[in-house]
């Protein structure tokens, strides 16, 4: 394969990775700031959490590293329902720098608590034999761990697109982000749904930062450093949209590779250029409704 096909192949394959993990940490988030129009800057804090119990599980109990996910993200979902009932809904309808406030004020806490308990060094996971050196796809071979990431992303794609768009809780979930007063009036439990999203999205979100372990490596500043990242997916993608988080994150998460591989010392220019050229264009986000 000629040198440029090559790199080429590298960065959509690499790009492909990236954008998986962007997605998963992303969705959760970009669908509970639509439905309720909550700024929560701890969403960040809730994938570290993830990260750092999948950390615990298989290093300290011995829990295989797939199993160690699915516990991660169940745990984190069913904690994330007691910040939401007990702090969230205190703030609902407050204005947005109040929930600013509070919830940037619990990622700084989640940084403390887990740099007291862990450490500050970043921490990795030992990952079964099968997860481990390259997969032969006949013209290339990739590294399987990035490859079990894109397969991840790609059923969870599926599975949330059934949910969303073929089951009834689905349809209550895009009626009460389209128009909330009117899913209130037609009989919709608003704050159940969105207490049950929100346990959901902070799930993902700790798959997210359990699968990004291996990539990135993990430590307390996880919290807030890829905070900003799944911040730029939302407001690219448009509030609320499924589908519009899905293309932002494969744009950014493509393009952001290709600018570190081609241009490495210009650093996280290129995702931040290409945020700007969209939300220009269309400053509700790709699939974002305009006010």
């Amino acid at each position: 394969m000629p040198q440029y096909a090559n790199i080429a192949v590298s960065i959509l394959f690499d790009g492909l990775a990236y954008a998986m993990f962007l997605f998963i940490v992303s969705v959760g988030l970009s669908v509970t700031m639509g439905l309720m129009g909550f700024v929560n800057l701890a969403h960040g804090a809730f994938a570290m959490a993830g990260g750092y119990f999948v950390v615990s599980l298989t290093t300290q109990l011995g829990v295989p590293f797939v199993p160690a996910l699915l516990i991660s993200s169940v745990m984190i979902a069913l904690i994330s329902v007691v910040f939401e009932r007990l702090l969230y809904t205190r703030l609902y309808k407050a204005g947005e720098l109040d929930q600013v406030l509070l919830t940037i004020g619990l990622a700084f806490m989640a940084i403390a608590t887990f740099t007291y308990f862990y450490g500050p060094i970043p921490k990795s996971v030992p990952l079964p034999s099968w997860l481990e050196g390259q997969v032969n796809l006949g013209f290339r071979a990739f590294p399987t761990y990035r490859a079990f990431l894109i397969g991840v992303g790609v059923f969870l794609i599926a599975v949330l697109w059934y949910t969303f768009e073929r089951t009834n809780i689905g349809a209550k979930i895009r009626a009460a982000v389209d128009n909330r007063r009117m899913a209130q009036s037609v009989g919709i439990n608003v704050d159940l749904l969105f207490t049950a999203t929100f346990a959901v999205g902070s799930g993902l979100a700790a798959l997210g930062g359990g699968l990004a372990i291996q990539l990135f490596g993990l430590n307390p500043s996880f919290a807030v450093v890829y905070l900003v990242l799944f911040l730029i997916v939302v407001a690219v993608g448009g509030l609320g949209s499924m589908k519009g988080t899905l293309v932002a994150a494969l744009v950014l998460g493509v393009f952001d590779t290709a600018g570190k591989y081609l241009l490495p010392d210009a650093g996280g220019f290129f995702i931040y250029a290409i945020t700007l050229l969209i939300l220009l264009v269309k400053p509700a986000g790709l699939y974002g409704r305009e006010q």
